[in-house]
């Protein structure tokens, strides 16, 4: 399509009309959503008045704030709390039906109580299963820290 061909496709009136909608979708932001893109505090009862006349809003302050509460989440969020931050950890669903259980993968290590059980071994099935295609020094670290890791779980609490 020549140059002249792009100037009247873009004079077309469908073309013009979803573009005059994308633009005007970029600049009809509120007060409070311009605000959260430029990292000003923003209070909850400023955001939305229709909501705060409706439900009581409380505005909480907090060091980090960790969405979803999978595994990797909840690790995230221990390890912040565990620094000395004040963390808050959200989630849409209740932490026992977040992705990491509802997977049902399981988790394998080498913890040592079973004749012929090291890390080494874990680490030969992992690299076999995966046809020799895994990423070895991946496997190698995940095998090798995987006994650590389930015991501080099972001390977090994790049912297994």
């Amino acid at each position: 399509m020549s140059s002249f061909g792009l100037r009247q496709f873009a004079a077309s009136s469908r073309f013009s009309q979803g573009l005059r909608r994308q633009q005007a979708r970029a600049f009809s932001r509120s007060a409070p959503a311009a605000r959260i893109i430029t990292n000003q505090p923003l209070r909850a009862k400023e955001a939305s008045p229709f909501l705060s006349n409706k439900y009581p809003v409380i505005d909480h302050e907090y060091d980090a704030l960790v969405v979803g509460a999978g595994g990797a989440g909840l690790r995230a969020a221990f390890g912040l709390a565990e620094a000395g931050f004040n963390t808050a950890c959200i989630s849409k669903l209740f932490p026992t039906r977040s992705h990491t259980v509802a997977a049902q993968g399981g988790i394998n290590a080498a913890l040592g109580n079973m004749h012929q059980d090291d890390w080494r071994w874990h680490m030969y099935d992992t690299v076999k299963g995966s046809d020799w295609l895994g990423d070895q020094d991946a496997i190698h670290y995940m095998t090798r820290e995987a006994p650590a890791s389930v015991i501080e779980l099972e001390n977090y609490g994790c049912p297994f």
